[in-house]
Parts: C-alpha cells; structure tokens; sequence
C-alpha cells in the first residue's frame, strides 16, 4: 500500500509573464505548485541550470516582445516542460502564438474563460520533466510484476527521491529503515548493494538531464548535488569506465535505464520476486534512523 498521507510537494514552476498575469497564475496554482516570477529569458535560465525546475509558463503577451529569445530557450532545455499562457488578445497575438509553436512549445492555455485556470494546473503538473523515472519505473513494473510489496518500494523510492539522494543513509531514512539493515538484507541475498542500485538510478536521471543541451556538467552535478563535477566525472569513471563528456554523447535516459536493467534487475530477477529489503517475510517493520 503506499502512503498518500504525506503533504503535497509544491512543484516549482519558472514564469515569463507580465506583471497583470502574474497574481491570477500564483492564484491559480495555491496547493499545486509555487512560481518563481523572471523578468527576462537569461534569469530564467539562470534558474534552469541552478534549481530542480518543473515546468516553463511563458506568456504570449510576453512571446510578442522576444520570440527569438523564447526559442533559444525551449530549444536549450527541451526535456522541460514549457507551456504557453493566453489571457488577452491583440493584434500579433496570431502571430505570437504561430512563433511559439515553431519555438517547440505545444501547449498553449486560453485561461480567458475560468475553465483555462483548471487547464492550466492540468497542464504544469501532467508532466514532471521526469521522464526517465517514470520510464524506469514503468519498464520495472513489468520485469518485477509479482514482486513483493516493500521490494517494488525499493525501487519507486530509488526513482521518486530527492535528486538529492546520494548516499546510503539518506536513502534509508527515505525508506525508513536503518543503513546497517538495508545493507545486509542486499548482502546475505547475493544481490549488487544498495550502493549500486543508488549510483546507477542517479545516472538515468543525469543522463536524461543531458539531453537539455543547456545543462553543462557542472550543472548537472550540481542538481544531482555532488560535491564538484570533478567528483560527478569520477562517480561516471568508477561505475562506466568513461569519461562524463563521452557518457553524455553515449546514453541518453532511456539507454541509461536498459543498463539499469541489464546489469542489475533481469540478472538477479529470481532472487528479486521473492525479496524483502525492508521487512521481514509476512510482516511490515518500522526503523528510525
């Protein structure tokens, strides 16, 4: 069973509007998602390469002033959702809405009517910008169909957590178990360690991070919090035996997740199905860390 007790995470979501829009989208969002209002195309991907950003809401009125700046940004970081927003009409408006639709934004809102509000939250929370986890997970769902509850849990927390999430005990705290426990369940099981389950998951989400080729790789440690991108460079050479330049040019995210499964879900799958990683066989235990 999963726990939907938690409290909604408001996802971040960068702006582009003008300053009469901006009131109604922060209204518009209250419990779904918190908007970081820019005033220009480089603040905003200033923000892009520095924050966990969720989505993009450009405004057509603001599409009119800069539309070759709107399209050197969608085009820097296409794995970000971006959306247009629609709330008045005027003369360039056509004009404004065909530019944003060559600039690769496919979304546009008319929240003119109140209806276009509830589209809207519709539209920046249908998708997260996370397309490798889901992808992971739903490919996992398949190889792991049967699998034990707290197994499968295992691996949702693996492609759910924090990009943040970089060693064992900040893991386990998510899972709600102790290191040591989690650690040795893995051990006497012959399977790879936890440690290689995490370094691998936090590799689908860089690899998918590259495909915005705005992101360098100093970004993407950054986002993935590793201490430099000397230590991501390392991280990459330990676990692939490359360089970071040649794992950008060589996996995307979803080359990154058939390894993920190849070398650590198909092999050991067996074992896998009949896996408790959190607690023991028939019943449900409870560690603080």
């Amino acid at each position: 069973m999963r726990d939907n007790s938690a409290p909604r995470r408001l996802l971040p979501v960068a702006t582009l509007l003008v300053p009469d829009e901006r009131p109604d989208v922060d209204a518009a969002g209250e419990g779904y998602y918190s908007t970081l209002h820019r005033d220009t195309v480089d603040d905003l991907i200033t923000d892009l390469r520095s924050r966990e950003i969720h989505a993009v809401l450009v405004s057509v009125t603001y599409a009119m002033r800069e539309p070759a700046r709107i399209t050197h940004l969608v085009r820097e970081f296409p794995r970000i959702p971006a959306v247009a927003l629609l709330t008045e009409l005027h003369a360039r408006t056509p004009h404004a809405v065909l530019a944003l639709g060559r600039s690769g934004i496919n979304r546009l809102v008319d929240v003119r009517m109140p209806a276009g509000w509830r589209e809207l939250r519709g539209a920046l929370m249908a998708d997260s910008g996370q397309s490798a986890q889901r992808e992971a997970l739903g490919q996992l769902a398949v190889d792991l169909a049967g699998t034990t509850d707290d197994c499968w849990r295992f691996f949702e927390v693996l492609f759910t957590c924090s990009p943040r999430v970089g060693t064992i005990r900040s893991l386990a705290g998510d899972l709600g178990i102790l290191p040591s426990t989690l650690m040795s369940r893995f051990f006497r099981s012959r399977l790879p360690t936890p440690k290689q389950y995490l370094a691998m998951a936090r590799l689908v989400r860089a690899a998918r991070m590259f495909e915005n080729v705005g992101f360098s790789i100093a970004n993407i440690s950054n986002h993935l919090d590793y201490s430099s991108p000397q230590s991501f460079g390392r991280h990459v050479r330990m676990l692939l035996d490359m360089t970071a330049g040649e794992f950008r040019a060589q996996y995307d995210g979803s080359a990154m997740v058939e390894r993920f499964r190849k070398e650590l879900v198909l092999p050991y799958r067996a074992t896998l199905m009949l896996f408790h990683p959190l607690a023991m066989p028939g019943a449900y235990q409870t560690f603080q860390t």
